[in-house]
């Protein structure tokens, strides 16, 4: 396995600045943003698009870092029932398959989307229970009508380009638990992977370990972003917590730093479930702990996963 890091964190530094910080952190990759939420600051996706030369500039200089590029990134929602936010975050991931393809990137990452409840729907509407039956219904017309359609067709386009998609199971869309992964999985078929991020596992009580397991080689890409739950705040309200991340001390859980929410321990068991899945490709720090600075929430998740992190192939079981 590689240990690098989502460079959205760096959104206001240039590539050259990104580059000197992650070779100085002593990192092997870097997971790109091409658009949609996580923006695109790093690099020109049109620009490249239209010119192999550029292509070739932009993978030389990553190479000539010592880098490789986990995967491009441009998590979004192109199943929102406002027509043209969903058609832009649907011709920002086409872009990023293609591009991905140029540079010779295997993974795109993003979210499966959530669409509205009917087709006159102006926000989405992600079902979260099963009565009174009506939302039942919204569910079934959302994955018939929506979610299985649109992911059919994209999952035909990035096998085109040769590029697996990796959804972030994320509460909010429609694919948000190991469940809702490998159902979409099972009606669009294996192009269909899972970027997986345990921080939105943690919260709502899943067994990352298990987790893992469970998804086995259908996890394409992994995030190392951890989670703390406020015990005081879950034993009055439950982990269900729609208030601003910035409400700190009244929410039920923040995102954190990887190893300040959970110990070595559970991130060790984390990383064998891994290798025993037969995952060896990058665990990519994505840092949004709004308790530490950009520079120290990075240096302390680097200095918490380097030990952690098996980057050689295991030896043969001499002992038996």
């Amino acid at each position: 396995m590689k240990l690098g890091v989502f460079t959205a964190l760096f959104a206001g530094l240039t590539l050259d600045q990104v580059i000197e910080k992650v070779t100085a952190a002593g990192l092997d990759a870097v997971e790109i943003g091409t658009g949609a939420y996580p923006g695109a600051a790093h690099i020109d996706v049109d620009g490249l698009l239209a010119s192999k030369a550029k292509v070739k500039a932009y993978r030389q200089k990553l190479s000539d870092a010592g880098l490789v590029i986990s995967a491009l990134s441009c998590h979004g929602n192109p199943l929102h029932p406002d027509k043209a936010f969903a058609r832009s975050h649907d011709e920002v991931f086409r872009k990023t398959i293609r591009l991905a393809e140029a540079l010779g990137v295997g993974v795109v990452n993003t979210f499966s989307g959530c669409p509205g409840d009917s087709d006159a729907s102006k926000g989405p509407n992600w079902v979260t229970c099963a009565w009174p039956p009506d939302y039942l219904a919204v569910l079934d017309w959302q994955w018939e009508k929506k979610v299985i359609p649109y992911w059919t067709k994209a999952a035909k386009f990035a096998r085109d380009h040769g590029v697996r998609v990796a959804l972030e199971s994320h509460p909010g869309f429609v694919v948000y638990n190991v469940e809702t992964a490998q159902k979409l999985r099972a009606a669009v078929g294996t192009q269909i992977g899972v970027n997986f991020d345990p921080s939105h596992l943690f919260w709502q009580g899943v067994d990352v370990p298990a987790a893992v397991r469970a998804l086995g080689d259908a996890i394409f890409h992994f995030h190392a972003k951890d989670v703390a739950l406020d015990r005081d705040n879950v034993r009055i309200n439950g982990v269900i917590d729609a208030k601003s991340y910035t409400r700190m001390t009244e929410r039920s859980w923040l995102f954190r730093t990887v190893g300040w929410g959970h110990g070595a321990i559970d991130w060790a068991e984390i990383i064998s479930a891994l290798r025993l899945v037969g995952y060896d490709h990058v665990v990519s720090i994505e840092h949004e702990d709004a308790l530490a600075s950009v520079d120290e929430g990075l240096a302390n998740a680097v200095r918490f996963l380097r030990p952690l992190i098996l980057k050689e192939q295991p030896a043969e079981a001499w002992w038996v």
